[in-house]
């Protein structure tokens, strides 16, 4: 059964639509109707995530939709079954077993998503105070204590860098320079060792929630509401952590889309609206560490036969992008330290 060609078919939904559009990422499919959304979790195990059974799939839809209820309550509406009919037709709610299960969505304007803003120059400091009037407040609300605690801890924070290097070990030298790739990990075994009492204040500090995990600028709109959508469900390690980490990635974000005098001020007005001025101590750490991930992801997307020739091409064009980024933080973040 071709799932992705059956849910392109307008007569698969239970409200009318004209057209049916599909956007894909290395982990999810997303069917995009006249005013709706529906997400489908590809059957993948990429080692950090495990969608390859029906019960794993179910599980973590249900998780999306409970933790982007969060910051998005409008937004996020119901977990759908997609079921299969006698002749084999799929439909999204109809009768018949259940084959497998979409996440249901309000669709957003995609002209006002903060990157697409951003592309066209119309993002502004008032856009950057709203989203810190939302995630203030988000992360005073957020859970905390013993458990998520222990992802503060330095160890744990070793552990997420060590992952990343291994998994993209083999591509320096290929996609990116092999100095690049140890300028990097050196930087981030170096920072980690000689701060160790720094990650342990921000533990005592309450400093590490359960956050969104995925701030980037796709995640955002700029909207009648700022709407800050699709949070890490699949991974407790991604999403637990320090606040700092989840800021400094929409930081690295403004950074990687020209906007670095935004991205400062971001931080800079963030740190002072939820009184941690040690934050900034981290700042390039974790931009550095964040950067060299969405490397590790477009790079995934550059590797995927799925994928058409030309989306390999330009992810691979953006995860050497990223890459480079993530050195130059790795460079001033040395220098700070130093």
């Amino acid at each position: 059964m071709d799932l992705t060609a059956a849910l392109l078919d307008p007569g698969a939904y239970p409200e009318p639509t004209r057209k049916v559009a599909l956007i894909q990422t290395h982990i999810s499919w997303v069917f995009i109707t006249d005013d709706f959304a529906y997400k489908v979790k590809k059957p993948v195990d990429l080692g950090f995530l495990n969608f390859t059974t029906l019960r794993r799939r179910h599980h973590y839809v249900q998780e999306e939709l409970i933790l982007n209820r969060r910051l998005c309550p409008e937004i996020y509406l119901e977990v759908v079954p997609l079921t299969s009919s006698r002749r084999g037709r799929v439909r999204v709610g109809g009768p018949g077993p259940t084959v497998d299960y979409a996440l249901k969505m309000r669709r957003m304007p995609q002209e006002r998503m903060m990157d697409e803003v951003a592309d066209r120059g119309e993002l502004r400091r008032q856009h950057l105070d709203g989203i810190i009037a939302r995630l203030v407040p988000f992360y005073a609300r957020a859970a905390t204590g013993p458990r998520i605690n222990r992802y503060g801890e330095p160890a744990t924070i070793a552990y997420n860098h060590e992952e990343n290097f291994s998994r993209t070990e083999a591509l320096a030298g290929q996609l990116f320079p092999r100095e690049l790739f140890e300028e990097v990990r050196d930087f981030a075994r170096s920072f980690l060792s000689r701060h160790r009492a720094l990650f342990l204040r921000r533990i005592r500090e309450g400093r590490i929630r359960d956050c969104h995990g995925d701030l980037h600028m796709k995640n955002i709109c700029l909207a009648d509401h700022i709407y800050i959508f699709d949070c890490i469900e699949f991974n407790h390690r991604f999403r637990y952590g320090d606040v700092a980490a989840d800021i400094n990635f929409l930081a690295m974000e403004l950074d990687f889309h020209g906007f670095r005098d935004l991205g400062r001020y971001f931080v800079d007005r963030f740190a002072a609206a939820s009184r941690d001025p040690e934050l900034l101590q981290v700042l390039d750490f974790y931009k550095c560490y964040r950067a060299y991930v969405r490397g590790k992801i477009h790079a995934f997307t550059a590797q995927d036969p799925a994928q058409p020739a030309a989306a390999r091409d330009q992810a691979r064009e953006t995860a050497r992008a990223y890459f480079a980024l993530a050195g130059e933080y790795a460079q001033a973040g040395e220098q700070w330290a130093a």
